[in-house]
């Protein structure tokens, strides 16, 4: 039995694998106003479609649909199979609220109700 494809029978399934993987990924990446689908995600990086995606580096905001899920300080790693591989230098969840520079109670009141004068 033979395992040898032709050059393209395989471009053919590359295709296919990554626009299947391009159509189930919410996470986008996006750089000013652009906006590139994550193919896959992982620990250290991210992988991108390489025909679609430039040699990025620098600042880039990750979002899953709508909700912005981490600011990330990347670099270009590697080309392979048609994705374009990038790595974490940096990557920082953004907060729903501002950083509090002191501790809040357990028991602290959520809000202030003045009493009324009738």
């Amino acid at each position: 039995m033979s395992t040898f494809v032709p050059k393209e029978v395989q471009a053919g399934l590359d295709h296919a694998r990554l626009q299947a993987m391009k159509s189930e990924s919410r996470l986008r990446i996006f750089v000013g106003t652009d906006a590139y689908a994550v193919l896959s995600m992982w620990k250290t990086g991210f992988a991108l479609e390489a025909g679609s995606a430039p040699h990025l580096r620098g600042y880039v905001d990750l979002y899953d649909g709508a909700i912005h899920l981490f600011q990330c300080l990347i670099v270009a790693s590697e080309e392979e199979a048609g994705e374009m591989r990038y790595e974490f230098k940096r990557l920082t969840a953004v907060a729903n609220g501002a950083a509090l520079d002191f501790e809040r109670a357990v028991d602290a009141p959520v809000a202030l109700l003045e009493a009324s004068i009738d």
